[in-house]
């Protein structure tokens, strides 16, 4: 399934387990859907304090969070940080489904961005099963975290002019915590060529690809 240059849906929600992971996995189409105008709300459930490097200071996620949402435009208001421990989500699954229930009675979001059924980090496998309890009317999609995922279910592609792929790594390079540790995955050959291979499967210069959780149509 290919998605239309304007998606239907007017406000989107986007959960991260962790700061960058939103950028990482659908930057680029939260740059498109802020240019057409949607309203988009970002929220990031840790700031992972522990796995910083002991020479940055610990709330050094959460300023380069804030950073990166500027690059991609996404309202203050619109941004909201958790500090849940990170890799610690299991023990707190209740307490953050409620949280997810809060934002659905609050937002009535028509489309919910999540991590990918398949990603086996168990914060993000958390999210991805709490949503999918507390989102039961909406439109659910997993975002795509390949270095995480054994298998992929993506089969929902939406092309991307060069434009929102550069915006996207732009908002990526406010990580300087995460550049810092030369995670593979957080490279600009990584972050294009993924884009670069799921633009071939439908016939465009790039894509993000997404796993349909729960489709409303």
């Amino acid at each position: 399934m290919v998605l239309p240059t304007q998606v239907s849906a007017r406000n989107i929600l986007v959960l991260a387990p962790h700061t960058d992971d939103a950028e990482l996995g659908c930057g680029a189409f939260i740059a498109k859907q802020i240019e057409s105008g949607a309203n988009v709300v970002v929220a990031a459930f840790s700031v992972a304090e522990q796995s910083l490097p002991g020479d940055f200071a610990k709330d050094t996620l959460a300023h380069e969070f804030h950073a990166s949402m500027d690059v991609l435009e996404i309202p203050h208001d619109n941004r909201i940080v958790y500090r849940f421990p990170v890799r610690q989500f299991p023990t707190h699954r209740q307490e953050l489904l409620e949280v997810l229930v809060g934002m659905k009675r609050d937002m009535k979001p028509d489309l919910v961005l999540v991590p990918s059924s398949s990603d086996i980090h168990q914060d993000h496998q958390v999210i991805c099963s709490e949503s999918q309890r507390a989102f039961k009317e909406q439109s659910l999609y997993g975002y795509e975290l390949p270095w995480n995922q054994l298998s992929t279910n993506s089969r929902i592609f939406a092309p991307l002019d060069r434009k929102y792929m550069e915006r996207k790594w732009e908002a990526l390079q406010q990580y300087r915590s995460q550049l810092h540790l030369n995670r593979s995955y957080f490279t600009r050959e990584m972050v294009f060529g993924l884009a670069k291979i799921r633009g071939v499967q439908i016939g465009e210069e790039y894509a993000e690809a997404f796993e349909p959780l729960r489709v409303r149509i």
